[in-house]
């Protein structure tokens, strides 16, 4: 199992019913059955072939009855509610679009792999509390992580929609490597721009990541 799916089923809370939306292998469903964190578990792809071979690694829980697979869109085709759902390695607007056609979960796991503040903007909008909002890295790759309820309320500040509250409030290496990296980022492309008011967007841009890279410093 990759470090990223190891910190992903390090947040998976216990619950009656799970669902892995998106499954593609199902370690995550595999992890979750065999330390005993559900009752049974629903594993979901759109992908037949994805699908199996989430089923070939599960068989023998499938055989039991523990596991479901349904292949499906998002959700649909589950017979029951889950009580916790996990999207990890989808887009954070295709995971906007899989939440938003049912009510939330009692809990979630999300892991979008672009997009992010789209995520944390609904989530606070449709009431959700987000116990964990924090980045996080695997194999010189940046990720971030949202888990909680789908109840509860949030508020979030503009900034935190942005960086994620938890990397803000509690920052942590990989987070200030990803600044450090998009602050490289904006630097190059400072170099290639054209119009005046490209340069002074960028240049914000800039100075908001240089400010978050010293505050950070100092927590380091």
């Amino acid at each position: 199992m990759t470090g990223r799916l190891q910190f992903i089923c390090a947040h998976i809370p216990s619950c009656e019913v799970f669902a892995d939306i998106g499954c593609d292998h199902g370690y995550c469903t595999q992890y979750a059955l065999e330390n005993g964190l559900c009752k049974r578990a629903y594993i979901s792809d759109v992908s037949a072939a994805c699908l199996k071979k989430a089923e070939t690694l599960l068989a023998k829980e499938v055989q039991t009855g523990r596991c479901i697979p349904v292949c499906a869109d998002g959700m649909e085709g589950l017979p029951e509610a889950p009580d916790c759902v996990l999207c990890a390695g989808l887009g954070g607007e295709e995971i906007v679009r899989i939440l938003s056609e049912h009510p939330l979960p009692a809990r979630f796991v999300l892991q979008p792999m672009k997009n992010s503040e789209k995520v944390r903007r609904f989530l606070v909008a449709r009431g959700a509390h987000i116990a964990r909002d924090v980045t996080f890295s695997d194999d010189g790759k940046f990720y971030d992580l949202l888990a909680g309820s789908g109840r509860g309320g949030d508020e979030y500040s503009e900034h935190e929609y942005r960086y994620g509250r938890d990397n803000l409030k509690a920052p942590g290496r990989a987070f200030y490597e990803k600044i450090g990296r998009d602050v490289a980022t904006v630097q190059e492309a400072l170099r290639c721009v054209r119009t005046r008011g490209q340069r002074e967007e960028l240049l914000v841009r800039l100075g908001e990541l240089e400010a978050i890279c010293d505050a950070i410093e100092e927590c380091l």
